[in-house]
C-alpha cells in the first residue's frame, strides 16, 4: 500500500483521538493512572479497530487501481472527545477517499472490507479471551470490533452497508446477521 505523509498524519490523528475519547469514555474516577490504563487499551482495541477498518477500504481500493488515501475530519474528532465527556460517543473520525473506476460492485466489495476486518479482528479478539490472555482487554476487543462493524452496516448516508445494501444484498444480510450474532454474544456474556 502506498500512504503519502498527509495520509500518515491523518491516521495517526485519528487514531490517538479515538484512543483518547474512549479512553475518557470508560475512565470512572479519574486518575491520571486509570485514564493511562484506558488509553493504552483504547489504542489496542479501538484504535487499531478504526485502522485497520481504514485499510481494509484502502488496501482493495488500490488492488482495483485507485487512488485511496485516509483523510480525518477534524471536527468530528474533536466532537468525538467533547462527547466522551458525557458519556457517549458518535465517532466519525474519517474516511478512505477514492477516485477512480468505481463499479457499483467494486464499491460494494470495497466497502465491505471493512467491516469484515473488524469482523474478523472480532474472532481473532475472542479466541484470545477464551485462551485466557489479556481477558478485559480481549473481550472489550471482541465486543468493540462487533459493535463497529454492526454500526457501519446502516444501510444510508455514507455508511459501507449502503454501498453493500447497492451491490449485493445477500452479503449485506450475512454481514448483518454476523455483526447483529456478535453483538448479542457480547451482551449477554457482559
Amino acid at each position: 500500500m502506498k500512504f503519502s505523509s498527509t495520509e500518515k498524519k491523518d491516521l495517526l490523528k485519528a487514531w490517538l483521538a479515538i484512543s483518547v475519547a474512549f479512553a475518557i469514555l470508560t475512565t470512572q474516577g479519574f486518575t491520571i493512572s486509570s485514564f493511562l490504563t484506558n488509553f493504552v487499551m483504547s489504542a489496542f482495541t479501538v484504535g487499531i479497530a478504526f485502522l485497520l477498518h481504514e485499510l481494509g477500504h484502502k488496501y482493495l481500493a488500490q488492488k482495483y487501481r485507485c487512488w485511496a488515501e485516509f483523510r480525518a475530519f477534524d471536527f468530528m474528532l474533536f466532537l468525538a472527545i467533547a462527547m466522551s465527556f458525557f458519556g457517549f460517543i458518535f465517532a466519525a473520525p474519517g474516511a478512505v477517499m477514492i477516485k477512480g473506476n468505481i463499479t457499483t460492485s467494486k464499491n460494494g466489495k470495497i466497502s465491505a472490507m471493512g467491516p469484515l476486518v473488524n469482523l474478523a479482528l472480532a474472532v481473532a479478539f475472542l479466541g484470545l479471551f477464551y485462551l485466557g490472555i489479556f481477558t478485559k482487554l480481549t473481550f472489550f476487543g471482541f465486543y468493540i470490533n462487533s459493535f463497529i462493524a454492526l454500526f457501519n452496516m446502516l444501510p444510508f448516508w455514507e455508511f459501507d452497508g449502503a454501498k453493500i445494501f447497492a451491490w449485493n444484498k445477500a452479503v449485506y444480510a450475512s454481514m448483518v446477521a454476523a455483526g447483529l450474532l456478535f453483538v448479542a454474544f457480547a451482551y449477554s456474556a457482559f
